[in-house]
């Protein structure tokens, strides 16, 4: 299964896929404005910090929901066990890389995103709508565990004996400025690559080989293992389906440097090395 598709890809294959639209902004009006406001015709909003999220707390800003939840949006667009599912969002896929996450851990098998999102949907001819698709009724039982993930534990080791990375930007990583969690600075060991450098200025990603060497200038050169983490486990989700892209496979630290931090027995360091 590829991980990507492309707009014109869909355009051509659009019956039988179930499309969801993952639009979220972190501060900013709520995704579902947008998707009200124009989405791929047929596609289903789900949100992000109440669907593909559980409620913050020890766990983290953006823990995994629970199964129930993830049952409840897939069921109610008409997916089944072998349903192809397409994710996408209105910027540049960081949210529908935390749906196409979330959905695989929980058992879907063929999530791939809409690469450059709803701007390459439009770019590609494709129409938009205001119309909200029915409930459909499906049957797909969402069980947990599909994808191997990772906890404080296994994110500290991994710093410390393979490449943990860090998909935030620069200045969060280094501890300058923190806007989100009340503590600044990352985990010990990490190593910096912001996410946002894994696409182009249009929301496309880079090529595999242009991955494959961003990611080896950073210690990913296949010698080792790779994780990576980000403020709350929806960036990180992105740094990981690049790294997919790149044929590396790279778990996430869900619970991220928002959770990292509730234990204050847990190191942090600051600075840009």
């Amino acid at each position: 299964m590829k991980p990507l598709i492309t707009a014109a890809e869909l355009l051509s294959g659009l019956e039988g896929v179930v499309v969801f639209d993952a639009t979220w902004n972190l501060i900013g009006p709520p995704g579902r404005e947008a998707y009200d406001a124009g989405h791929i015709p047929g596609a289903y909003f789900v949100d992000l910090d109440t669907e593909l999220a559980g409620p913050p707390g020890e766990g983290g800003r953006h823990p995994l929901p629970d199964a129930s939840v993830v049952e409840a949006v897939l069921r109610r667009a008409g997916v089944e066990a072998g349903t192809p599912v397409v994710v996408y969002d209105a910027a540049n896929s960081m949210a529908a890389a935390r749906a196409r996450f979330v959905f695989r851990y929980f058992g879907v098998r063929d999530v791939r995103v809409l690469d450059g999102g709803l701007a390459a949907w439009k770019s590609a001819g494709g129409e938009v709508s205001t119309e909200v698709p029915a409930d459909a009724g499906g049957s797909f039982v969402a069980t947990p565990g599909k994808l191997t993930i990772l906890d404080a534990r296994g994110a500290a080791a991994l710093a410390e004996f393979g490449v943990l990375l860090d998909a935030r930007a620069p200045e969060r990583f280094a501890g300058e400025v923190e806007p989100m969690d009340k503590v600044a600075g990352h985990i010990p060991g990490a190593v910096n690559a912001p996410t946002t450098e894994n696409v182009r200025a249009d929301g496309r990603f880079l090529a595999p080989a242009d991955l494959r060497a961003r990611f080896a200038a950073l210690g990913v050169d296949g010698s080792t293992q790779v994780g990576a983490y980000c403020g709350s486990g929806v960036t990180a989700a992105h740094e990981a389906l690049a790294l997919e892209i790149a044929g590396v496979d790279a778990p996430v630290y869900v619970g991220s440097w928002s959770e990292w931090i509730t234990d204050p027995e847990r190191p942090v360091a600051t600075g840009r090395e």
